[in-house]
């Protein structure tokens, strides 16, 4: 399922009173959409719980992902989550994004909740850096 249906169908279940968390590869969707609450992860298309036969990792990111309810108090609010796919390898960026993109949108934390604003992801080094 895309992203912006993803996003969409959580708003629903949302207004019926179920709480909801996405977990998004593509930031400038879950933005726009502005699911209920979202955890983004810098990862390829469809890896947003990180690298098959990984299940360290993968549970990781699950857990911070739940970890996230307790922190986004405000509708919209997306929290980038810590996690680099391949600190020595960006190339699966232009691929996914296409050559020279660029993920924005870190956004500003609300008064109080400082310690879980976005954070920027370091891109990795292109290896002809």
């Amino acid at each position: 399922m895309c992203h912006q249906s993803v996003g969409l169908v959580a708003r629903e279940i949302e207004r019926r009173g179920i709480p909801t968390m996405v977990i998004s590869s593509a930031y400038d969707v879950t933005h726009a959409v502005r699911p209920p609450r979202a955890v983004f992860v810098n990862f390829p298309l469809n890896h947003q719980t990180g690298r098959p036969n990984d299940p360290p990792s993968q549970l990781a990111i699950l857990r911070d992902a739940f970890r996230a309810f307790e922190t986004l108090t405000a509708p919209g609010q997306i929290l980038t989550l810590p996690y680099v796919w391949d600190p020595d390898d960006a190339s699966w960026e232009d691929t996914d994004y296409g050559p020279g993109f660029e993920l924005y949108g870190v956004g500003q934390p609300l008064p109080g909740q400082e310690a879980y604003a976005e954070k920027s992801l370091k891109r990795a080094a292109r290896p002809d850096a």
